[in-house]
């Protein structure tokens, strides 16, 4: 199951037709949720909207009511499966003792969700070539947050003070690429435990983020 569709119109519906009900939500959700077995399982362009629909078990009718067509749904479920990678990891971050130990909470926690939704890197993969703007803003959007992180990390005295905002920018990036492929190594293609893959990275970042 897939998180609450609380923002309906980057995540949901095409433009004008987002649900003003909670059965609409709900109906929504299990079209969303319908979908990305879809694409998970056969890829975009062998996927189709009767294939979805009878996945979610609504009236083909009743996709129409929430999507103009398979690529908006697709447009949507990236943006959707983006923001349930962000508010799975965001918990993470509570109890940390300080932003590295957060960063290591919050791979682990990605580890974790990779594994139970492996089809994510299809999907994400695919976006590139269906809907190049959603791909890229997954990506920005999470190196974003990445940095921000760390740029507050540095400014509460955690890590080396020498780290110019440029820096942490680049670094960010960095760290998202080596997140994203071991999820892709530890997570897709084997069941490694995620507490130790991410207490191995959060060593190097010690080192390497030292005051």
């Amino acid at each position: 199951m897939g998180v609450k569709v609380d923002d309906k119109a980057q995540l949901g519906a095409a433009a004008g037709k987002a649900p003003r009900t909670p059965r609409g939500e709900r109906t929504l959700r299990k079209i969303l949720d319908a979908a990305r077995e879809e694409f998970g399982e056969r890829g975009f362009s062998d996927s189709s909207i009767v294939g979805i629909t009878q996945r979610a078990g609504v009236a083909l009718g009743t996709f129409y009511t929430y999507f103009d067509s398979k690529e908006t749904l697709f447009q949507a479920l990236v943006r959707d499966m983006s923001a349930q990678v962000r508010d799975t990891v965001g918990p993470t971050f509570r109890g940390a003792k300080d932003g590295l130990d957060g960063e290591r909470r919050a791979l682990e926690g990605f580890l974790r969700f990779a594994r139970e939704h492996r089809d994510i890197y299809r999907i994400i993969d695919e976006s590139e070539f269906v809907d190049p703007a959603a791909y890229r803003e997954h990506y920005e959007s999470t190196a974003i947050r990445i940095a921000a992180r760390l740029k507050a990390a540095r400014d509460r005295g955690e890590i080396a003070g020498s780290f110019r905002d440029r820096d942490l920018d680049v670094l960010a990036w960095g760290m998202m690429g080596a997140n994203v492929f071991l999820g892709l190594r530890f997570a897709v293609w084997d069941d490694a435990p995620a507490n130790a893959v991410a207490e191995a990275m959060s060593r190097v970042w010690r080192k390497g983020f030292a005051k």
